[in-house]
């Protein structure tokens, strides 16, 4: 067994704190990643605080993980000793179900193995990022390209795959109109990867506050929903909307702004349900979406989408004694983008 330092909340609400546990041995399929940079994701908190239920403790959250290898095991073949990878939302699935035998492992019909709160074939619980190294089999492992750096490139995978995998999905691109709703660590990713597929976007937020970083990220058009009037200004304006919020929030408002045969994606999870009117859908052949995550194909595609066109996560660098922090301040909106730890602040 491997002894890690890693920081975890030992009970719902609990703060961080310093946690010491260990990780399975490097096994002939296996990666051993030095821990460098690991972004913080509003699902950390919401698992940590076990405000879904069904959460695991002690838990060392994290699943937006960058590293540098440091061991491979006798069979691996993908990676080598000094190269810098990744690993993402999810460590392991059943491998055999149509799911992922298609490279969709997020979709596992069994369900993916999540890389913290999760339980492994063993039955031990998983632990994620918040700490100094992790092991995970190389078919389950990400290749950082040498053209992001590892602090940017931490929130790809999990906010950057988030928003691409469904983007790609659906099609868009050059000629669509692509309304993000919500400007936070999904929608500036959601805009950024947007304009980088020729797309027209426009930012609907709730606040004027964020008009100027909008602009700043590349978005065509910005408009306030917190005025009735654009939601008159705006109906059947748009081909796609990607909807980013986690917060309760009125579905129906928003399907009047796509066109005939336009869809709504949704990728936040609000923590209440939201009635829907079938006429705005059903006069228009519109449809509403979800979408999850990526698979490992896909997230390595998105990886090297964004080296090909620079981009990076806005970010905000923290050491780990700061982590408890940086939640209070997800949880107010004071952050853009995203909060990156600097696993080398773990003494």
């Amino acid at each position: 067994m491997l002894p890690t330092k890693g920081y975890a909340a030992m009970t719902a609400k609990a703060v961080l704190q310093p946690f010491a546990f260990e990780r399975r041995d490097v096994g002939p399929h296996d990666v051993l990643i030095a821990i460098t940079h690991c972004g913080i994701c509003h699902s950390d908190i919401h698992q940590a605080r076990d405000e879904w239920g069904g959460s695991i403790f002690p838990m060392v959250p994290g699943h937006e993980i960058v590293g540098t290898i440091t061991r491979v095991g006798s069979a691996v073949t993908q990676f080598h000793v000094g190269e810098t990878a990744g690993g993402g939302c999810f460590v392991d699935s059943c491998r055999t179900c149509p799911a992922c035998r298609e490279g969709l492992e997020q979709y596992c019909e069994t369900g993916m193995l999540l890389t913290y709160n999760g339980r492994d074939k063993d039955g031990q619980p998983t632990q994620g990022g918040y700490s100094t190294q992790i092991v995970v089999d190389e078919n389950y492992v990400l290749r950082i390209p040498s053209a992001l750096s590892p602090a940017g490139a931490a929130p790809l995978l999990c906010a950057g795959i988030t928003t691409y995998s469904p983007l790609r999905h659906w099609g868009v691109g050059k000629y669509h109109k692509l309304a993000v709703v919500g400007l936070g660590g999904l929608g500036h990713m959601a805009v950024k990867i947007g304009k980088a597929l020729g797309t027209e976007v426009t930012v609907l937020s709730t606040s004027e506050r964020k008009r100027k970083e909008a602009e700043r990220l590349g978005a065509f058009d910005f408009a306030l929903t917190s005025q009735p009037e654009t939601f008159t200004r705006l109906q059947r304006r748009f081909d796609f909307i990607l909807d980013t919020v986690s917060a309760p929030h009125n579905y129906n408002d928003y399907v009047n702004l796509l066109k005939t045969d336009g869809t709504m994606i949704l990728v936040g999870v609000p923590d209440k349900p939201t009635l829907l009117e079938p006429f705005p859908l059903i006069l228009h052949r519109r449809r509403i979406a979800g979408s999850v995550i990526g698979g490992i194909r896909e997230t390595q595609e998105m990886l090297d989408f964004c080296a090909t066109h620079k981009i990076e996560s806005d970010i905000e660098l923290i050491p780990i004694q700061q982590v408890n922090e940086a939640y209070e301040r997800v949880l107010r909106g004071d952050i853009r983008f995203r909060f990156v730890i600097d696993l080398g602040s773990m003494k």
